[in-house]
């Protein structure tokens, strides 16, 4: 056989399908979603194994894919009996992907984090290393999560959202891909920044955890700014169903303008026309403030396992894109002069936009599959002498393992 044909035999997509390991919360199956929607207009086959909290997926790219929903329970912060309980449900579902890969034969496993990736994985691990997939793993904060802590001895490669990670070990295969994203948020990259006029927009989310703070806060803080400013405002909030009538009628009772919900379809329509985004500073939330080049005021949840919420703050923090509260200090008497200042001078907003939108990767979801394949082909995802050139990495601070960068193909 010729050279060039062995080549081009090398990089055709292998027979066997690429695993998508994800649930739980949209911060992991966002991405999950996006990397798959890659992965199939480049020919490759995918698989998805979930958890129950995520259920069967009727559309998108996983709609038409095999799906199989897995046991498995989460064990960080928890008393020692549900634990063990967890503990155990995840060694149940390690088993049951293990026996369902060993007929699938799959190519690579792809894990998100949270608990749900680890019975994927793990069960790949526990199969013959003649029919082991490669095991690649993102890791989508600044600090390495509990369940990637635990499965990144076995990793092949491994993608990062931030260009150091507290937690990696040293000698790991790491990249720096970003955090894929919805396709919507990736197409507001580069639209710029455009600062308040008549109308100041205000989007504040808080996802199905901890949202109730800002229902608490902010209204009053918003109330307390002076009357030039207050009547210009439109705010879109993120309410939890239980609070939604208290928040309406105190917004009612300031008069100020509020759309209140607990759910958004609309992100990307609210990202674009937000001046200013305050919520918690999750890995995707994050990742989705950078590439629409929005400022933002964050306070990170305060019972995440690795306070890794805290760590994605600082790191735009650090670069003058965000402002960061720690949930005690998030008080009407702290945030009502920050508004105050920010609103007031605007070239303070439009600054912390251009920082952030300097962080943007929107193409993440096209460098993760590079990852993927690079692993595939060429053994660790590690190895970039192959058609992946090296790049300056992002300015991000934090202290942790260094990743190098991964440039998305053309």
């Amino acid at each position: 056989m010729e050279n060039s044909d062995m080549n081009t035999q090398a990089n055709l997509p292998p027979t066997g399908p690429i695993v998508i390991a994800a649930g739980g919360t949209g911060g992991h199956f966002f991405p999950a979603e996006a990397l798959a929607d890659v992965l199939v207009g480049r020919g490759y086959r995918v698989a998805l194994m979930t958890d129950a909290r995520a259920g069967k997926r009727t559309s998108g790219v996983f709609a038409t894919a095999d799906q199989f929903i897995l046991p498995g329970a989460g064990v960080a912060g928890r008393g020692p009996i549900r634990a063990l309980k967890g503990g155990l449900a995840l060694l149940r579902g390690a088993n049951e992907a293990r026996s369902i890969m060993a007929k699938l034969r799959p190519a690579a496993v792809v894990g998100f984090g949270g608990y749900p990736s680890v019975p994927p994985l793990l069960g790949a691990r526990l199969l013959p290393g003649s029919s082991r997939p490669k095991i690649i793993l993102h890791e989508g904060n600044a600090v390495l999560g509990k369940a990637n802590a635990f499965l990144v001895r076995f990793a092949d490669g491994i993608g990062t959202s931030f260009s150091e990670v507290k937690g990696l070990p040293s000698g790991a295969h790491v990249a720096l891909t970003g955090m894929p994203v919805r396709p919507a948020i990736a197409a507001l990259a580069g639209e710029g920044y455009t600062p308040p006029g008549d109308l100041i927009h205000l989007l504040i989310w808080g996802g199905s955890l901890g949202a109730r703070i800002f229902s608490d806060i902010v209204p009053g803080a918003l109330a307390a700014l002076p009357l030039a400013i207050r009547e210009r405002l439109q705010i879109t909030q993120q309410v939890r169903a239980e609070d939604l009538e208290r928040v309406r009628t105190a917004y009612e009772s300031y008069g100020i303008a509020a759309t209140l919900a607990p759910f958004f379809p609309n992100v990307a329509e609210l990202m674009q026309q937000a001046h200013l985004v305050i919520g918690r500073a999750g890995g995707s939330s994050v990742a989705e403030l950078e590439v629409a080049g929005r400022p933002s005021i964050l306070v990170p949840l305060p019972v995440a396992a690795s306070d890794e919420q805290t760590a994605n703050a600082q790191a735009l923090e650090g670069v003058g894109a965000a402002w960061l509260f720690r949930q005690p200090t998030f008080t009407v008497d702290a945030l009502t002069p920050l508004l105050t200042m920010m609103l007031t001078d605007t070239g303070i907003l439009t600054a912390a936009a251009s920082a952030a939108a300097k962080l943007g990767r929107p193409d993440a979801a096209e460098r993760l599959a590079d990852l993927v394949e690079t692993t595939l082909h060429h053994g660790s995802g590690g190895r970039y002498s192959s058609p992946i050139p090296p790049s300056p990495a992002s300015s991000q601070p934090s202290s942790g393992h260094a990743a190098t960068t991964v440039e998305s193909k053309p």
